[in-house]
């Protein structure tokens, strides 16, 4: 099957039902924030930036329930009509497999373009076993149903919509969740923001790091134990100051990065590294402020904070940015596997205990053709 880039959030505790009113969306792993009520398609077009963390634009968006609760919501780039039926099929097989029961189809551009891949998504749903409730299409703030053909509630012309007029975006901004105006927004959160200082500071970390080595035991093969010992203390001391709200220097960053490059110090962070919002935020200023050689492992990290935290669309940007410039980096392929395959995050809950399937999953993601 076709390898096919899919934004997903996994919203775990949000609700929502665009036939029946009254239904909810509360913010994700909270019970205790507000709930946004999601009661008609306008509602749930208003809500959709808010499910993905950005506006989209050219895109078929696919928000799947169980219930009458939203679980997931996944977002691909419209596809071209001679290739439109193998990312149909990927989407509706990533959405299957979050336990949904049914889904709403939206597609967000001109409806030259928006009709063709609605309807190829709409079929691979149903093949994959999952009630279409509805499919929209949305064009310049007017949205058409191509399932209603009532005119009273969905004129031909289309209906016209105002997000500023549900009460969705306030009380998602009350609750904590954003929305960017685009995904280019969505990846400039990890764009490069190195400076040259950045630079120096990553020559005197190669030469602490030949100092370091010189200087280990002659029994410490290699200076492995060596490197773990400076790795974990550069860890500790990194994720304290950043908790405490201190800025990382510019040679604690690179020192931090150099010695990441070291898979047990790598490993180290990782079964430290969780979807605490906490652990976003770290790994996020640690790769912006990386050297390029250096920006696999803590984007890599990054990724899997954001994919645990459900910000699939923020994992895969990060993904991007990482395989781009290391095309090879394991973890960094095992993640993308991961986002791929529509694993939901739950599978790892116990972490860093359950570490062992994930590592499992990485020496057979190893072995499987790409």
């Amino acid at each position: 099957m076709q390898s096919v880039t899919v934004d997903e959030q996994r919203v775990v505790h949000r609700g929502g039902d665009t036939r029946r009113p009254g239904r909810s969306l509360g913010r994700m792993n909270s019970t205790d924030l507000p709930r946004l009520t999601v009661r008609s398609p306008a509602d749930l077009i208003a809500a959709v930036p808010y499910l993905l963390g950005f506006h989209p634009a050219d895109s078929i968006v696919v928000v799947a329930l169980r219930g009458s609760r939203i679980v997931f919501a996944a977002r691909g780039d419209l596809f071209d009509d001679a290739d439109s039926r193998e990312p149909a099929r990927h989407i509706a097989a990533v959405t299957a497999q979050q336990g949904a029961d049914s889904a709403t189809v939206i597609g967000y551009g001109p409806a030259p373009l928006v009709t063709p891949a609605v309807d190829e998504v709409r079929a691979a749903l149903g093949d994959a076993g999952l009630a279409v409730l509805d499919a929209l299409r949305v064009t310049d703030e007017r949205w058409w149903s191509y399932l209603c053909t009532e005119p009273e509630c969905c004129p031909p012309e289309g209906t016209r919509y105002d997000p500023r007029a549900s009460a969705v975006p306030a009380a998602a901004v009350f609750a904590g969740q954003v929305a960017l105006p685009d995904r280019a927004a969505l990846a400039a959160q990890v764009a490069p923001a190195t400076t040259p200082a950045m630079r120096l500071a990553a020559e005197r970390a190669e030469r602490r790091l030949t100092d370091l080595l010189t200087a280990a035991p002659s029994a410490d093969l290699l200076g492995g134990r060596a490197l773990r010992a400076a790795g974990v203390a550069a860890v500790r001391a990194a994720r304290q100051r950043h908790k405490s709200g201190e800025r990382l220097s510019d040679d604690e960053v690179a020192w931090l990065c150099l010695l990441l490059t070291h898979l047990p110090v790598r490993d180290h962070a990782w079964e430290r590294t969780d979807g605490r919002d906490e652990d976003v935020a770290f790994w996020t200023e640690v790769l912006r402020r990386a050297e390029p050689e250096l920006i696999a492992a803590p984007g890599a990290l990054l990724a899997f904070a954001a994919w645990r935290a459900g910000q699939g669309a923020l994992a895969a940007v990060a993904l991007e940015r990482v395989l781009a410039e290391h095309p090879d980096y394991s973890l960094a392929l095992l993640l993308d596997d991961l986002l791929r395959r529509g694993v939901p995050p739950a599978r790892l809950d116990g972490w860093p205990g359950s570490a062992k399937t994930l590592r499992r999953d990485r020496r057979r993601s190893r072995r499987r053709p790409r």
